[in-house]
């Protein structure tokens, strides 16, 4: 059933999702190719979580908020795309209005956490360049857990305020979502009243977090690239930048892809372009973090490393 009578209103109670509209073919290639890129996006993030959590080299505020990345990016990929696989073998698929709320409540999530976090992660390397004498006594242990606690629970109250919002919209038709996932955008354009609420929230609580989060990164990298320069040696700039360089590319990865799906005017792209805009932060992102990490990192590397020799000697 898609419609109720509520209140003698129509309410709809599910929503078709059209998914990507390509031939047979096609469709059977995206499904292999994001099967193949789901598994490895499993596998890193679940490598990165489990050498942190078990390699002593590792247990550092930097690689503990890296963890957390990796588990936000597990969160965020498997609550879209199994869902987009099998609406890829269907060539569309239906999806309860409950089914679709969680949905984007689990994903907007980790993204709202991801904003927070690259912050956090921001201030991380400011203080561990910057004021390496005091870095210890600032972030400890306790401190690590704590902010990234704060992020969890941003992440999880501000999505809220949006769930319940975006639920108590009235949706009376139509139904068919032009997307593969349930996101905030779609889901206003079907609302038939309330939908400047959402917008107002948008603006009065995004929009600061937005900025304070980029002002919080933009500020942090500006005393960093300044104490980089201050520093005469060669060899001692390139070991500063590296520590960095990791988090800057994956921050400049981040704000560029969703920026250009919610920041960018909407009406000059076409759907199509809106869907690949959308893959990029939901399936590209959370593969690209932990390769990132892993390549650029000899820490990491070193922890693989004496993980398979363990292994091996076991």
């Amino acid at each position: 059933m898609v419609y109720i009578q509520k209140n003698n209103r129509t309410e709809v109670t599910e929503f078709l999702l059209l998914g990507f509209k390509v031939r047979h073919g096609a469709r059977l290639f995206l499904f292999s190719l994001f099967f193949v890129v789901y598994c490895f996006i499993i596998c890193w993030n679940l490598l990165i979580i489990t050498l942190v959590s078990t390699s002593k080299n590792l247990h550092t505020p930097m690689y503990f908020f890296i963890s957390h990345l990796s588990i936000s990016d597990i969160l965020l990929s498997t609550d879209i795309v199994p869902n987009m696989l099998h609406i890829l073998l269907n060539n569309g698929g239906t999806m309860t209005f409950i089914g679709c709320m969680t949905q984007f409540y689990f994903f907007s999530t980790p993204e709202l956490f991801d904003c927070f976090l690259l912050a956090v992660m921001s201030y991380d390397r400011y203080v561990a360049i910057c004021n390496p004498l005091r870095y210890s006594s600032i972030m400890t242990s306790g401190h690590s857990v704590i902010l990234s606690a704060i992020c969890w629970l941003s992440g999880f109250s501000t999505t809220l305020i949006y769930f319940i919002t975006t639920a108590k919209l009235n949706f009376c038709g139509p139904n068919i979502i032009d997307h593969f996932f349930c996101d905030l955008v779609p889901l206003v354009e079907l609302a038939c009243s309330g939908a400047f609420i959402v917008h107002l929230e948008l603006y009065v609580i995004g929009t600061p977090i937005v900025f304070i989060s980029t002002t919080i990164i933009v500020v942090s990298y500006t005393y960093i690239v300044l104490a980089i320069l201050r520093i005469s040696s060669n060899t001692g700039r390139q070991k500063a930048f590296s520590t960095c360089s990791s988090h800057l590319i994956v921050v400049s990865i981040f704000y560029w892809t969703m920026f250009g799906v919610y920041i960018v005017p909407t009406k000059g792209l076409t759907l199509s372009m809106s869907k690949i805009l959308s893959l990029l932060y939901t399936v590209f992102t959370p593969l690209v973090n932990p390769i990132i990490y892993s390549l650029r990192n000899k820490d990491i590397k070193k922890a693989v490393q004496e993980t398979l020799y363990k292994r091996v000697i076991w």
